[in-house]
């Protein structure tokens, strides 16, 4: 199959490998799109920490499930996303209901390699069904989680004001979910807008003026 690795900072290259072959309690998805993060961005500027090379990359994916080993409710040629942190199961973070603290925690296009390839096995754990959405939708499931557990955590309630520093794409989703619960939001970036007069206001999407 063919990759895309980045070998360095600063330079991608086409790579021919071997399709992964299904192992026990994993799953052979086959992807279909793939979003670009700002952790590939600073790997690919060679400022992104705890990064070794060279890496295929890419954690937001959507694909289909080609085969799958130790998971039920999913079936071959479904749609799916993932979650794209690999936690092992066994320590005390994982045994204590919390493998964002996995002692050997390893993120998909980060610590191993991602999807910027035709195939990729991963945990079949880490599968997350589309409840219909189309796979350029799903690609955004995972940036847009992180918005929503932000606005979650946050704990906001309606009619409160929410500032949201930084507009970037997380920051984006960040605003969309504040406003879903009822915020009044605002904006901060570090770069400014220029003025133009024939230009219409920001606005996320399904909002109205």
């Amino acid at each position: 199959m063919k990759t895309l690795v980045c070998t360095e900072p600063g330079n991608f290259e086409y790579r021919t490998v071997r399709e992964p072959a299904l192992v026990p309690g994993h799953t052979i998805v086959k992807i279909k799109r793939i979003g670009i993060c700002g952790t590939d961005l600073h790997a690919f500027e060679g400022t992104q920490p705890y990064f070794e090379y060279p890496r295929i990359l890419g954690h937001e994916l959507a694909g289909e499930i080609v085969e799958a080993d130790g998971v039920t409710g999913f079936n071959e040629g479904e749609a799916v996303t993932i979650i794209p942190y690999f936690n092992c199961g066994i320590c005390i973070a994982c045994r204590s209901d919390k493998p964002n603290c996995c002692v050997d925690l390893k993120v998909c296009g980060v610590h191993i390699d991602g999807g910027m390839a035709e195939y990729l096995s991963v945990p079949s754990y880490s599968l997350v069904h589309s409840n219909g959405l189309s796979f350029d939708e799903l690609a955004l499931v995972e940036p847009l989680a992180i918005g929503a557990h932000g606005v979650e955590r946050a704990g906001i309630k309606k009619g409160e004001f929410a500032l949201v520093t930084g507009a970037g794409p997380i920051g984006m989703g960040v605003m969309e979910f504040a406003q879903v619960a009822g915020a009044k939001v605002i904006a901060m970036d570090v770069n400014e807008l220029a003025p133009d007069a024939n230009r219409s206001p920001l606005r996320l999407p399904g909002q109205h003026p």
